[in-house]
């Protein structure tokens, strides 16, 4: 299949990286600061306590799904208050967070593979997660980031993929998206008229539904090897 590219937006967690040891070394961090600062807190929310806090946190707030750090910051808050804690910690154990959060293991072919596509076209990060891609050392290979925190609205609402699309000064049809996940990229981006790339690293079948991908890979240096085939190259007209 061969169809017009002139920029790419790129989801982050189970794309990038896996997310499963982010998230189970964020538990393990956030527990061993607890117990150094909070001992209180640490007793009253082990780490499966703290999973269902956190959980009860977000189901009690749908509003701001797409703010997932104020979410965290809540959590930490109700946690140190409900055990008799210090609140003004939050700061100090949201920091806590933040650093486990950016310390990430990407898959073997990712980094090559992202020089590659970002030496073809101009490729912007679109998240609903807190990953920091300078924190990360990844910022170089992108032309930005647009966060659902800062766009006010998580995929797989339409707005945030024009936002980005319009930062990019590409039309949508002329965008690919690429991500992991069915709802939030593949049919999320597709109902909002860009073009998608669903990366499966797990080689699921994809769901009897429609909108379907316009590309499958189960690698994203497989992505790369497909805009090498078909000749994408970074366009002139491209936003600056």
């Amino acid at each position: 299949m061969s169809f017009p590219v002139r920029a790419i937006t790129l989801d982050l967690d189970d794309t990038l990286w896996p997310f499963a040891p982010i998230g189970e070394r964020i538990e393990r961090v956030l527990d061993e600061w607890m117990r150094e600062h909070s001992p209180a807190t640490a007793a009253m929310f082990p780490i499966p306590e703290m999973r269902a806090l956190r959980d009860r946190v977000f189901a009690e707030n749908p509003q701001l799904i797409h703010d997932l750090s104020t979410l965290r910051r809540m959590t930490l808050q109700r946690a140190l208050s409900e055990s008799g804690g210090d609140p003004a910690l939050a700061d100090a154990a949201y920091d806590a967070f933040h650093a486990a959060r950016n310390q990430v293991d990407c898959y073997p072919d990712s980094i090559d593979a992202l020089a590659r596509i970002a030496a073809h076209l101009p490729v912007a990060a679109l998240t609903n997660g807190n990953a920091d891609l300078q924190l990360i050392g990844l910022a170089g290979h992108f032309r930005f980031q647009l966060g659902a925190r800062e766009h006010g609205a998580a995929k797989p609402e339409p707005s945030i993929f024009h936002a980005a699309c319009e930062r990019l000064g590409v039309a949508p049809a002329e965008v690919l998206h690429v991500g992991d996940d069915v709802e939030m990229d593949v049919v999320g981006a597709a109902r909002a008229g860009l073009r998608t790339c669903w990366i499966n690293r797990d080689g699921r079948p994809w769901p009897h539904r429609d909108p379907q991908p316009d590309l499958h890979f189960e690698t994203l240096a497989a992505l790369a090897d497909w805009l090498d085939a078909h000749s994408h190259r970074r366009p002139d007209t491209a936003a600056a």
